[in-house]
């Protein structure tokens, strides 16, 4: 292997990813047992690797020589083999500080609550005392000397400004949990999650429904990346590359997500999107029916609404923990706020609206759209939750070619929002 990535759990890795779009060079991911690293790095069969969870401190002792800022940090994501001596770098820091300055997030004078104590959360400390943070407290489970607990960060670090967050929680696949409430901190300016899978955790949806200014890790990933690149050739490379990157990852990893009334175009419009965007379709009403082996109708029918509604869940689940699709739900899915946090972590949302006059009128094969009246009383009590839940609303009530071009338009403005 000349270039790549160590770390024990590597599935959901981007790094390959983002290396091969910043330099023309094969990256490989490698993932390694405990009892692996030590036979990897003895033998030195590389030019230079990236270092990942949880071998960042791991590699200290066979490093030749560590860059003072990663030796203050005590670890190290970015390894150099110069004629078989061995050197240690931290991007993390650079990558950090980058993040930190591209979203205009300034930690001078303000109290950082660091949330987890590992490699990262070194990283975060450093950054914020290096930022001129009044105060960096490192919140943890089971707190070292000098940390804290959550709880005595709830109680007595409320007026905390800023929040970091470096902990796993809430990474796929545990899209329900979050590390901290943040409704608790009245005087938040902004807040960071280092994760990037899902773009957006749940802690980052309160952060947006709170109205603090937020962030995803992804473009401290690609800016580390950058970093760790120019060790690995020894040359700089342009800095404008990490925008154009992080613009590219967006835009390929966010779903599109088509939400609506029934026989308001989604299915139509979702699949040209599909396939002039090069992205998979995914109907959740067909995935409902795939799951249940029988017709929606017939679930409703002989199961009950109730029974749809939890099968509609399970596939919308599914369909959200992936990346890069289109999707099209049934109408009702925002009638449960649940599905639509489950669309917005990795989504961009539209609402396609058309008049209710252009609507179906009477679908025998929906069961709530049986008759007038009943589509009537469906777009009165759903406009409202359309419009609340997306991040635009689309007019298609014209040609379906202007639709689809609209969308387009308005998805790469969006997708890195």
């Amino acid at each position: 292997m000349r270039y790549g990535l160590i770390g024990e759990r590597l599935g959901h890795s981007f790094s390959k990813i983002i290396h091969e779009k910043l330099c023309p060079y094969t990256y490989d991911l490698l993932p390694l047992r405990p009892d692996e690293v030590e036979g990897f790095l003895t033998r030195r069969e590389f030019s230079a690797i990236n270092v990942t969870i949880p071998y960042k401190e791991t590699v200290l002792p066979y490093l030749t020589e560590i860059d003072p800022a990663a030796k203050a940090i005590g670890a190290v994501n970015t390894v150099v083999n110069r004629g078989g001596k061995l050197y240690g770098y931290n991007t993390d820091f650079a990558g950090l500080s980058h993040l930190l300055d591209a979203h205009g997030f300034d930690l001078r004078g303000k109290k950082a609550l660091i949330l987890g104590s590992g490699g990262t959360s070194k990283t975060a400390l450093a950054v914020a005392r290096h930022k001129g943070a009044a105060a960096a407290l490192v919140v943890s489970r089971h707190p070292g000397a000098g940390q804290i607990t959550y709880e005595q960060a709830l109680r007595e670090h409320a007026d905390a400004e800023a929040v970091i967050n470096t902990t796993p929680v809430g990474m796929y696949s545990d899209l329900g949990s979050q590390p901290i409430d943040l409704a608790r901190f009245k005087r938040l300016q902004f807040v960071v999650d280092v994760i990037y899978n899902p773009l957006r955790t749940r802690l980052l949806l309160q952060a947006e429904a709170l109205s603090i200014p937020c962030c995803n890790g992804l473009e401290m990933l690609v800016a580390q990346a950058k970093y760790a690149a120019e060790h690995f050739l020894d040359k700089p490379l342009p800095e404008e590359a990490i925008a154009s990157v992080h613009r590219a990852l967006c835009r390929e990893r966010r779903n599109l997500v088509l939400i609506g009334m029934p026989s308001c175009g989604k299915t139509t419009t979702g699949r040209m999107l599909a396939e002039q965007m090069g992205r998979e379709f995914v109907d959740v009403d067909e995935r409902i029916a795939a799951l249940a082996g029988m017709s929606i109708p017939e679930i409703f029918a002989r199961q009950g609404e109730a029974a749809f509604r939890r099968l509609e869940k399970q596939a919308l689940e599914e369909a959200c923990g992936r990346t890069g699709l289109v999707i099209s739900p049934g109408g009702g899915i925002v009638k449960d706020e649940d599905n639509v946090r489950l669309m917005r972590h990795n989504g961009v949302i539209f609402f396609l609206d058309r008049a209710l006059e252009r609507l179906a009128m009477q679908d025998p094969s929906r069961p709530l759209s049986s008759s007038r009246e009943a589509v009537e009383a469906l777009y009165v009590q759903r406009l409202p939750l359309y419009r609340r839940y997306s991040d635009m609303t689309i007019d298609n009530n014209g040609a379906q070619e202007d639709t689809v071009r609209l969308v387009k338009e308005r998805f790469d403005e969006l997708a890195c929002t």
